[in-house]
């Protein structure tokens, strides 16, 4: 049974917090009308804002300056290491290795997720059968990642030439008369499997975000492009295509930051080995492997250093679609 304590406390935060923020609202609203214009004007929008501020003040600003810090830390977080392990991610080529690697999901994970989702919205749009084939590529973004990431493991699984292949793939490669590729091991291939598989599971994301875009672009448009001569490459390149750029935009910036936050089916399929470490890999294995609290919280820090440009483009490209 759960404690009483507990009970109290999950009772105390579902009432008590909605009660606390309508009672800072109601006050003030009566502040509102009691302070005098100079302190109006100066005072009143960061009270109204207030109940927003403070979460993101304690659940964001605050353990991310807690990270800084320890990031200046040594491993135990009981010394002052100042930029030891800063110089640490500036040398280390398991860093420069992950780097690397999260610079080729962030390409191939983005451009393939929008490739997917573009022509899977633009050549099922307005047939009969949009919703089976839509529905075939969005699927797989209910499966768990990890759940993906075990399926396709035994989809790359790799024998030896000449014993019984038991992976999908090198079965379909040996009954072909070809011979057996160890896709998770080699490193021509293994980058490219891995991110092949990110790429199964957010497909559908882009597809249902650029399809109701696409389905929001005005007939009248596409009607007169007819008119004018236009065949269905001009309409969609002078067309649609501008008219999708801005949720482009926005989807795009959302799958990079999923590209460099890739960790789940590295971690499954082949926890770094073969070259195939990423940040957030590097990260997790330096904080409960080694237990270098220090070195696990400078890649914190580098990897929101990566992100923060991305969010900012997101904010301007949402900014800019709601214009």
């Amino acid at each position: 049974m759960v404690p009483t304590t507990r009970l109290l406390a999950a009772l105390a935060f579902t009432v008590g917090v909605p009660l606390l923020v309508l009672g800072w609202l109601w006050l003030v609203g009566r502040l509102e009308a009691v302070l005098p214009e100079r302190l109006h004007r100066r005072l009143v929008p960061w009270l109204w804002l207030a109940p927003a501020l403070v979460p993101v003040g304690v659940f964001l600003a605050w353990p991310l300056a807690n990270t800084v810090w320890l990031s200046l830390r040594d491993a135990g977080s009981g010394a002052w290491a100042g930029l030891d392990n800063y110089h640490y991610l500036a040398t280390s080529g398991e860093v420069h290795t992950a780097l690397r690697n999260n610079l080729l999901w962030l390409v191939l994970l983005t451009g393939g997720c929008l490739a997917v989702g573009l022509l899977v919205a633009v050549l099922t749009d307005r047939v009969r059968y949009e919703a089976v084939a839509k529905a075939a590529v969005v699927l797989p973004t209910a499966i768990p990642f990890v759940a993906g990431a075990v399926i396709w493991r035994f989809m790359y699984q790799y024998r030896p030439p000449g014993l019984p292949q038991t992976g999908t793939l090198n079965a379909v490669l040996t009954a072909a008369g070809a011979a057996p590729v160890a896709w998770l091991v080699d490193t021509r291939t293994n980058n490219a499997a891995l991110i092949a598989v990110g790429v199964w599971m957010s497909a559908g994301f882009a597809t249902v975000i650029l399809s109701a875009a696409l389905k929001a672009v005005p007939a009248e448009l596409h009607e007169a492009a007819r008119i004018d001569g236009a065949g269905p490459w001009q309409a969609f390149r002078h067309v649609t295509l501008p008219e999708l750029r801005p949720t482009i935009a926005v989807t795009a910036t959302l799958l990079a930051v999923s590209a460099f936050k890739a960790f789940d089916i590295v971690y499954v399929m082949t926890n770094g080995n073969y070259r195939t470490d990423v940040i957030a890999n590097l990260m997790y294995r330096q904080l409960f492997v080694d237990q270098d609290y220090g070195r696990a919280s400078a890649i914190a820090v580098l990897l929101t250093l990566l992100a923060a440009p991305i969010l900012v483009l997101n904010a301007r490209a949402t900014r800019g679609s709601t214009r």
